[in-house]
């Protein structure tokens, strides 16, 4: 019942291309297969190859919905929002098998970074994607009390039956394989491209943004969303909130000292 479908009822699906040379190519392959968003992925949205890229799909095809990130500032926002995109994904470094910020030092935390990109998205009705930084409910409903239209969830989800990661056994429990994006492993199988080190020949002189580790067995993905679900409506009552966009409006954030 929390399936995203169209007007026939089929599910809604989105690809990622990333801004390597075949990227046009994929893109054409995609759009034929009658996908419903494409989105330009890649660890910095905020970078010429994004951009160029950007441009290139909106002039091959204007009439396909398309969505660009990861970005975490209003200068990265107002210019992919005056390139046309359709919604813009927010997150530099908070996923929990990201090593970002890390390894090279760059990062926003994430609820700065969702307010800041909705100050430019909210003038234009850009949709905010939150990637990463979700563990439990309440972080969806503080996502999109910062701004965001709806949130991404890895690790959540990564230990369901309909997660890609193979199943193992460790010490009589069960646990499936979760890695991230940036991770050695996912970058000599074809993501180098998203941290912008597909042009570095020798895996020796790649720098990964991501780790590989297992997460406990949790059985169906539907029980954990309806779970999260559920928890941001409880969060939208005790905010006195019927509807997410009450929710933006009428919710606030309080600072404490740590």
């Amino acid at each position: 019942p929390q399936a995203s479908k169209d007007e026939f009822g089929r599910l809604r699906v989105g690809a990622a291309v990333g801004v390597a040379a075949e990227t046009l190519e994929r893109a054409k392959a995609l759009i034929e297969a009658k996908l419903d968003v494409l989105v330009v992925d890649t660890a910095h949205g905020h970078s010429k190859r994004v951009m160029d890229t950007i441009k290139m799909l909106k002039k091959e095809f204007p009439k396909q919905e398309l969505v660009a990130g990861n970005i975490g500032t209003t200068e990265a926002a107002k210019e992919l929002v005056e390139l046309g995109v359709d919604a813009v994904k927010v997150g530099v470094g908070p996923g929990s098998i990201c090593t970002t910020r890390v390894v090279t030092g760059a990062g926003i935390p994430q609820i700065t970074a969702i307010a800041d990109v909705y100050k430019v998205a909210e003038a234009k009705n850009i949709p905010i994607i939150a990637d990463g930084g979700v563990k439990f409910s309440g972080d969806i409903t503080k996502a999109i009390v910062a701004g965001a239209s709806s949130v991404m969830l890895g690790n959540v989800l990564a230990g369901t039956e309909e997660s890609p990661g193979e199943a193992v056994i460790y010490q009589g429990r069960s646990y499936k394989t979760y890695r991230g994006m940036g991770s050695i492993e996912a970058m000599k199988e074809g993501s180098r491209d998203r941290y912008f080190q597909d042009l570095t020949s020798s895996e020796a002189k790649i720098a990964p943004e991501g780790i590989e580790g297992r997460v406990p067995f949790k059985g169906s993905a539907a029980h954990i969303i309806q779970m999260m679900v559920e928890g941001l409506k409880a969060g939208m009552g005790y905010a006195g909130c019927k509807t997410i966009q009450e929710l933006k409006r009428k919710a606030k954030f309080i600072k404490i000292t740590g």
